[in-house]
């Protein structure tokens, strides 16, 4: 049974740490934050508990999952027993590349080494390490315990061996993998989110329509269909003749800037960034949060017990 460790033990590190260890796997957890080390156990007890309502996981089996976490501010004795290991610290380039460093440095010869990036390029992350063949991409999404898809990405280095271990690894862990065949910002579903985000920000600052009326159209038009159908499979629904026929007329009328939508950059300059701050372009409150927070988690928690069934 492959060790694990993962770096990095905030929002995302404890919730890929949970993947693995509700599946058999030793899980070492390291950070440099004592404070958000000492709450690993207590977050995945948490979300465990949560899944046991849905018959996700069985009560039982909860102390023998947190048994198998350990956590550590030692880098190197989370490295030293590791096949794999998953960096989840945060999205800063310097930051990955010199921690990259250390892993090529610290972990046995054999050790697969992973980033959970949602966006930098693996080949960037990797380009100072010396092993950059055992080095790609596993880009969880969050919460990672709840959404199944992780995006494995190779880079141009990358063994074709350490991607189907890992790709392995992953549909033994009950996830959804899929193959990056190149190294792009974004990858795969990121590429399409910012896509859909750039034209939403944009419909706002050409006044079109107002922030709210946006997420109303999507939530109940496409959005209803997205569970059933990707846009690669209803554009075969449509037909790809008509499809071909509405992109020859709508391509160039839709947003291709470059740059972030102005209305985006406003809102924070004025610090105006959302949940963090109870207004963005929508206004929130402590409940309206809270209310939202629990939406969403009840709907994947109902989702994820549907697929399981």
């Amino acid at each position: 049974m492959e060790t694990i460790a993962v770096i990095g033990a905030g929002l995302m590190g404890h919730g890929i740490a949970q993947v693995f260890a509700a599946h058999g796997h030793p899980v070492w957890v390291q950070d440099v934050n004592s404070e958000m080390l000492a709450t690993v156990r207590e977050r995945v007890r948490s979300n465990l508990t949560r899944m046991a309502e849905y018959g996700l996981v069985e009560q039982g089996e909860i102390p023998t999952i947190l048994d198998r976490i350990t956590v550590t501010s030692d880098l190197a004795q989370a490295c030293r027993p590791a096949d794999v290991v998953v960096e989840a610290v945060s999205e800063n380039l310097a930051l990955k590349q010199q921690l990259f460093v250390e892993l090529d440095r610290l972990c046995p010869e054999p050790a697969i080494l992973c980033s959970n990036t949602s966006v930098i390029s693996i080949t960037q992350i990797g380009e100072q390490a010396a092993r950059r063949q055992r080095i790609l991409g596993t880009h969880f999404w969050n919460p990672p315990f709840l959404v199944s898809l992780v995006e494995v990405v190779r880079t141009e280095r990358t063994d074709p061996a350490c991607i189907e271990a890992v790709y392995n690894l992953l549909l033994r862990v009950g996830k959804t993998p899929v193959r990056v065949n190149k190294d792009v910002p974004g990858f795969i579903g990121n590429r399409m989110q910012h896509a859909l985000w750039r034209e939403a920000f944009a419909i706002v600052d050409e006044g079109i329509c107002d922030a709210e009326t946006v997420d109303i159209a999507v939530r109940n038009s496409f959005g209803m269909r997205l569970p059933v159908l990707g846009p690669v499979a209803n554009a075969d629904l449509i037909g790809l003749d008509l499809t071909l026929a509405i992109h020859e007329y709508i391509l160039k009328h839709l947003n291709a800037s470059p740059v972030p939508s102005s209305t985006l950059r406003e809102q924070v300059e004025q610090n105006l960034l959302g949940f963090k701050t109870g207004r963005g372009f929508l206004h929130w409150t402590s409940d309206s949060i809270q209310a939202t927070r629990d939406q969403l988690t009840t709907h994947l928690l109902e989702a994820l017990a549907r697929r399981v069934v």
